[in-house]
């Protein structure tokens, strides 16, 4: 179908291949920087990072455009076939206020703007067990289906570079790389978690989030974004996976993190961040992207993060966390500065927001959001 000629030589030609320099090609091998890397099978999370203390990576925030549920769910319910979080089914009733989209045991939780959209200035990796239907889909928005009408005059996209590879561009501009599966139960991992789902209908089509590629500035320490990754949460880099401008760091056996100088150039801006002040709080409130990730001890988290002087409040949420009791009690914390330990100056390097989570409440018992089986 046309998708493989008239979209192929439209959609291909916009995208900067080094743009999604920071993936897996395909599940034995990886892009770095344009060029095929060594070998790097995706069991060397457990080989050679057997000490990680992430267990897992489980949901990306990003703000939608206020008033655009019917956007939203053309491109992640109808496009990419992501399952619907029965947590928000109301939501999707209403036609408004957050949604929550589930691949695999993985979740994108989208807000409301305030009114506008984010755009998250990295990349997002997807992992599918086949892409035909997504082609076919594609095919069928240009051909006019209504039902993907509402991404219509949007900057939706999709570039083909191989069956193995997609790349394509949300309703509003965030980066995604969607790609084939070579073993689709080990990607699902059902045996390891699950998001809930609705009785009656399917498990989403994707299978996990692989990688968030986030772009930072061309002077940003990456070895510093790496020390404070090992030191805060006990997350080793993978030097596998590394080049002269990107580090990945393991977030747990399934998933990567990565850092990557901006590929438009050192004179780009790079802002992760969306500050907003009220004097009754002691934080400004971020509007900005979070991810939020488990890890296997709290409190010893909480404490790394103190003592770095980076735990942070963000008063645009109920859950709040001022001291490591409370967060034990919300099982949970936040932390938005990354900061080289070993630097004296305790100099920013980037503002990216992250909610620190614990699998286990303070009684053993598993945390009521955690899609892991067993914890």
């Amino acid at each position: 179908k046309h998708l493989l000629s008239a979209a192929v030589s439209v959609s291909v030609c916009v995208y900067n291949t080094q743009a999604f320099s920071n993936i897996h090609a395909n599940r034995s091998s990886r892009i770095v920087d344009g060029s095929v890397a060594a070998p790097s099978k995706w069991q060397l999370h457990a080989e050679s990072n057997p000490s990680c203390e992430v267990l897992l990576m489980d949901h990306f925030n990003i703000n939608h455009e206020k008033g655009r549920h019917d956007a939203l769910r053309a491109f992640y319910f109808d496009f990419l076939g992501c399952a619907i979080d029965p947590r928000k089914q109301e939501n999707i009733e209403l036609g408004k206020k957050t949604l929550w989209m589930n691949v695999g045991m993985h979740q994108f939780h989208l807000p409301e703007g305030k009114p506008d959209a984010q755009v998250f200035d990295g990349v997002i990796t997807l992992i599918h067990e086949d892409l035909s239907a997504l082609m076919e889909r594609y095919n069928d928005y240009l051909d006019g289906d209504e039902k993907f009408a509402p991404l219509k005059e949007t900057e939706f996209m999709v570039g083909v570079l191989d069956d193995s590879l997609l790349m394509v561009t949300d309703p509003w501009g965030t980066e995604f790389n969607l790609m084939s599966s070579d073993d689709p139960e080990e990607d699902r991992a059902s045996d390891v978690g699950a998001q809930p789902l609705i009785e009656g209908h399917k498990p989403s089509e994707g299978l996990k989030l692989e990688d968030l590629t986030v772009y930072v500035p061309h002077d940003a320490n990456l070895e510093g974004i790496g020390r404070f990754y090992q030191h805060v949460l006990g997350a080793p880099a993978i030097e596998e996976l590394g080049s002269e401008s990107s580090i990945s760091i393991s977030m747990g056996e399934r998933q990567t993190l990565t850092f990557q100088y901006h590929p438009d150039g050192p004179d780009t801006l790079v802002n992760h961040h969306d500050f907003s002040y009220d004097e009754q709080d002691e934080f400004p409130s971020n509007h900005g992207p979070h991810i939020s990730l488990y890890v296997t001890d709290l409190a010893k988290a909480y404490q790394s993060a103190a003592k770095l002087g980076v735990t942070y409040v963000n008063p645009r949420f109920k859950r709040r966390a001022y001291s490591e009791e409370e967060a034990l009690d919300q099982c949970m914390f936040r932390l938005i500065e990354i900061i080289d330990p070993l630097d004296e100056n305790k100099e920013v390097i980037l503002y990216l927001e992250h909610e620190v989570r614990s699998a286990k409440t303070r009684d053993g018992k598993k945390y009521k959001s955690c899609p892991l089986n067993e914890v």
